[in-house]
């Protein structure tokens, strides 16, 4: 939900891909697997138009991680969480969108002392784990290789860089550079997938302005 904010991913990727194809945002902040399998077809149908989706991510897993004991609400058991991601691609293979055109974004590695931070001045305990996210990240990797499809390994290649910590703003959610961060290396999975779509409508110096339907129509 929060990458069509300001400097978000989403909208980094909307703005490269401006004139090609649109960028269509079905994010829901604090959802889960579980939750987003049921409302799926609401958001992706046949009527859709599968021939006119190039691509489609599926970035779950911060929330399935939670811990059982400290946020029953949002976990999802890891065996769960895998099964749902299947169940979503053979979704979105069943009206259409073939698993070359689906993409799944591991959970991005967790900061515990930043996020213990908000959840301590919630009233709460730490309610999420790195090594346990890391658990869910492996299961997601593992889906993709089971099912064909691309995945972007958040997780680990935003440890690559040892002081991952200003990646989040809270330790949990991305920050301006987590952002930058994705964009990039999501732009890296899609651009073989879009780079031969052809730009919408002629740049504006190429209309002929005294005769704009020629150039237009």
């Amino acid at each position: 939900q929060f990458s069509f904010q300001e400097n978000g991913w989403g909208a980094s990727l909307a703005e490269r891909l401006a004139r090609k194809c649109d960028v269509v945002n079905r994010g829901l902040s604090g959802y889960n697997t579980r939750w987003a399998k049921l409302i799926l077809p609401r958001l992706i149908s046949k009527s859709t138009g599968a021939e006119s989706t190039v691509a489609v991510t599926i970035f779950f897993g911060a929330n399935d991680s939670a811990l059982k004991d400290l946020n029953p609400k949002q976990h999802v058991p890891l065996e769960e969480y895998a099964a749902n991601l299947k169940s979503m691609i053979q979704y979105l293979k069943s009206v259409d969108i073939t698993e070359d055109r689906i993409i799944l974004i591991t959970p991005p590695p967790l900061q515990e002392s930043a996020w213990e931070k908000e959840c301590l001045a919630k009233g709460d305990k730490l309610n999420r784990r790195n090594a346990t996210t890391g658990e869910y990240a492996q299961a997601c990797v593992q889906v993709a290789r089971d099912c064909g499809t691309d995945v972007l390994d958040l997780w680990t290649l935003m440890q690559k860089n040892q002081d991952f910590s200003s990646y989040l703003s809270d330790g949990l959610h991305l920050s301006t550079k987590g952002n930058s961060f994705l964009a990039a290396q999501l732009w890296l999975c899609l651009e073989k997938k879009l780079s031969a779509l052809p730009s919408l409508l002629p740049y504006w110096r190429d209309v002929d302005h005294t005769n704009p339907e020629a150039s237009l129509l």
